[in-house]
């Protein structure tokens, strides 16, 4: 019996929502090949660090806490008084190591410079703020994903995953775990926005946004007062 070997594009491939392809001893070569025959519109995530290549299809429910968080963070940054650019799932990349699409990110100290961009250019900083959603736990994605983020130096990480949110902050190319994110340092985000997401599936998006601006404005008011 003579074994015969079947090359299936990637593209061709149907991966079903909350699956996971882990594909090792690929070249950037071959990763920047792949990443052109998947193209842009798509569903599916991927992470490249030191050679290992993770796909992964977000299931249906993924969608709705991401896109959430997305918009508390734009909520946040704008109660607080910040500049930002969001720049959503942009594949970001450092040439021959890792490659990597956050569910969502935002462009803060450096948003002035990255306004107006259609597309990233050679030089352009990573994204000040990244935000992964985590729909299952490994030890191994959990690596890759933080390998990649720490190699294209993303400074503040939040990785949200069980109903539970993680902030990473990455120290001396590293990342170390904090209870507080350095961007809303005088908040508590991780309760604001746990609670937020919790209450999404009961009591609908527009009601958790209106709880959450509310808490938002009594948490800053609170603030103005003890410096007084």
């Amino acid at each position: 019996m003579v074994t015969v070997p079947v090359a299936k594009p990637i593209s061709q491939m149907h991966l079903a929502p909350g699956s996971v392809v882990s594909i090792s001893g690929l070249s950037w070569e071959e990763f920047e090949c792949l990443l052109e025959e998947l193209g842009t519109r798509r569903a599916a995530r991927i992470a490249y660090s030191n050679g290992t290549l993770e796909i992964m299809v977000p299931l249906p429910e993924h969608e709705r806490p991401t896109e959430l968080i997305s918009d508390l963070v734009k909520q946040l940054l704008s109660a607080t008084g910040q500049d930002y650019e969001p720049f959503g799932s942009t594949t970001f990349k450092r040439e021959g190591i890792a490659g990597v699409e956050p569910d969502a990110c935002f462009y803060i100290q450096h948003a002035p410079q990255m306004r107006g961009r259609r597309r990233l250019q050679p030089g352009d900083p990573p994204p000040d703020l990244a935000i992964e959603y985590v729909h299952y736990v490994t030890d191994i994605t959990s690596v890759m994903t933080l390998a990649a983020y720490e190699a294209i130096a993303v400074p503040e990480l939040w990785v949200y995953a069980n109903g539970n949110l993680t902030f990473y902050i990455l120290h001396d190319g590293h990342y170390v775990e904090s209870e507080y994110s350095p961007t809303f340092p005088e908040l508590p985000v991780k309760q604001m926005i746990l609670e937020a997401v919790a209450q999404v599936w009961t009591v609908g998006t527009p009601a958790a946004l209106q709880a959450f601006q509310m808490a938002l404005r009594a948490w800053l008011q609170k603030s103005d007062r003890s410096e007084v």
